[in-house]
């Protein structure tokens, strides 16, 4: 317990902390308000302010400045030009002022005031009084009329986000008015999933290049990356500046592994470290379900894709329809046509089908059938390992892969190889936890599946149909969370939306986006306004389960300098380290 005590000390330090005012009235639903007795350009819409009333300090965002006067016709009136400009001062400070509007988010006991001529013996007996080490706990109360009102200090911020220097805790970025880093625990990040929001442009690429740096850096998780636009990968070129732009491969070497989306790929001109293809016997109708809108579907295709499965069995149906032909006929010795037996007419009416909707279902998936990445299960046979099953155990081995789509962009390969990819990890993560529940056997490695473009895959209409709405449900319990990368937020299902821990946030000038970030949280009437000012690029608000309170910072810069941090500190990697980083 003392260590809290000295590092409550220190912030008691008026030296360590800056004055800004003192409360005058609020509520815990009305907000805090606090009298501004320094400039008002002093304090920023966003500040992270501490409060210090008795034993307690209380901790709060700016969310509000207002400017006030004790008479509206001094506010209004130009009677201040008729008087001398000390006097018309002096008058302008008793009757003109400023008030911040704080939204209070936690509160921590700190023990008596260090400065009081009777410090030991208040100490001694709150000490004596306490039943747990003192931590910082959700708002219940509010502090006393007058208390001070601080900006908060380097120690402050440390006290309630950690600090840079413990390896539990990756910094974000720094404060906007005082410069002091902010950091996440990213063992909790990864507890439950996330997402990354902001508008196009806002800088969403280079913020999650970060956080995935650092959730690969610390370790604590295999980081499967569906990169649709080829950007995590290897080294690229902003698209903004013309700059280099250090890819995690580059960075990490053997600790990321590149995938290629298909046996001929390249990413960028480079060779991936192997190629992602898929049997024919892996596709199931569930896959091809999910197409429904990309493919222009029938309502009669879940009945069709049944009596498929029903025919030809789970393993080979694709095949099978994909061999069977549409419009063939045969022709009898009196010359009658009737289907032929490889048609698709034939099996319909054999299967009881209707014939016209089957033979548009097998049309249709033509696309699905000519893709090259699916390949025949016999082809597969002349290979050394099936490339789905490398991916799977690299991520349990402790390594991380970024699937990179290379020239399959398009929203039918995205939408297909996610779920199915997902759907077969899904199945791989709850056998290895069901078994390790029941039998003891060795414990999964939690596993962060990012996923861009985040809204086609989870909106309202194929949330129930994928993987990923499950993992965000329900997969937690079986140690495999998403990290989803969006636009539009709004667009993305309300029920996974929930489901998020932590939130990150840059500029979004939609308002049905912002409520939608800021659905399910305390205060957030009064956070609107505030994400819909943030500067369009650096400026980000950190929100939800996985950070104390919500709180504005100016995140990191994507360059050299954040890899010299990063990777600086781990330069004396133990051996274990690097058998670790290597999936050993």
């Amino acid at each position: 317990m003392e260590p809290n005590l000295i590092l409550n000390q220190k912030n008691n330090d008026p030296e360590l902390r800056q004055a800004i005012g003192y409360i005058i009235g609020g509520g815990l639903k009305a907000n805090l308000f606090v009298r501004l007795d320094v400039p008002a350009q002093s304090v920023q819409e966003g500040g992270f302010v501490v409060i210090e009333s008795g034993y307690w300090l209380f901790y709060g965002l700016v969310t509000d400045l207002q400017l006030g006067a004790l008479d509206p016709r001094y506010a209004e009136g130009i009677t201040f030009q008729q008087l001398s400009p000390t006097i018309a001062d002096l008058l302008r400070r008793q009757t003109l002022f400023t008030n911040l509007e704080v939204l209070p988010a936690l509160m921590l006991e700190q023990g008596p005031n260090p400065n009081l001529s009777d410090y030991e013996i208040k100490a001694k007996e709150w000490r004596e009084t306490l039943k747990e080490e003192p931590r910082p706990l959700p708002i219940k109360t509010v502090p006393d009329h007058h208390a001070k009102t601080y900006l908060a200090s380097a120690g402050d911020v440390a006290q309630i986000f950690g600090s840079p220097d413990d390896p539990a805790f990756f910094e974000i970025g720094k404060t906007r008015e005082q410069n002091h880093p902010v950091c996440i625990n990213l063992d909790k990040f990864v507890q439950r999933s996330s997402g990354i929001f902001g508008a196009t442009g806002t800088g969403k690429s280079f913020l999650t290049r970060i956080i995935l740096a650092g959730l690969i850096h610390h370790n604590a998780a295999s980081v499967l990356v569906l990169d649709m636009h080829n950007e995590y990968g290897f080294d690229d070129v902003s698209s903004d500046t013309g700059l280099s732009v250090s890819g995690l491969k580059t960075k990490f070497n053997s600790a990321v592994q590149v995938v290629g989306l298909g046996r001929a790929s390249t990413i960028r001109g480079k060779s991936p470290d192997f190629h992602l293809e898929f049997k024919e016997s892996e596709i199931q109708p569930q896959d091809i379900e999910l197409l429904s809108s990309e493919l222009n579907l029938r309502d009669t295709t879940p009945t069709t894709l049944d009596a498929l499965i029903h025919t030809f069995g789970a393993e080979n149906w694709f095949r099978e329809f994909k061999n069977l032909s549409v419009g063939k006929m045969d022709r009898d010795e009196d010359g009658k046509k009737s289907p032929a037996a490889d048609s698709v007419a034939n099996w319909a009416n054999e299967a009881g089908v209707n014939v016209a909707a089957a033979e548009g279902l097998r049309s249709k998936l033509t696309r699905v059938f000519n893709r090259p990445y699916i390949i025949e299960d016999a082809a597969e046979e002349n290979r050394a390992q099936h490339s789905l099953k490398q991916v799977i155990e690299a991520l349990q081995a402790g390594r991380h892969v970024i699937l990179s789509f290379g020239d399959y962009e398009s929203d039918l390969d995205y939408l297909l190889v996610s779920n199915l990819l997902t759907r077969k990890i899904r199945e791989a993560w709850e056998e290895q936890t069901n078994a390790f529940r029941s039998h003891g056997t060795n414990e999964p490695r939690p596993l962060v599946i990012a996923v861009e473009e985040a809204h086609k895959l989870l909106n309202r209409e194929m949330a129930a149909q994928t993987s990923f709405s499950t993992i965000a449900r329900e997969m937690r319990k079986y140690y495999v969370t998403l990290l989803i990368i969006d636009q539009r937020p709004s667009q993305i299902y309300d029920e996974v939306m929930s489901q998020l821990g932590t939130r990150v946030s840059g500029w979004l000038g939609d308002e049905n986006d912002i409520a939608a970030v800021l659905s399910g949280l305390a205060g957030r009437d009064a956070l609107r306004g505030m994400l819909a000012r943030l500067q369009p690029k650096e400026e980000v608000l950190l929100l939800g389960w996985g950070v104390p309170m919500p709180i504005l910072v100016r995140s990191r810069r994507y360059g050299p300098e954040f890899w010299k941090e990063l990777l600086g500190k781990g330069s004396n990697r133990s051996a274990e380290q690097s058998l670790k980083e290597l999936g050993f």
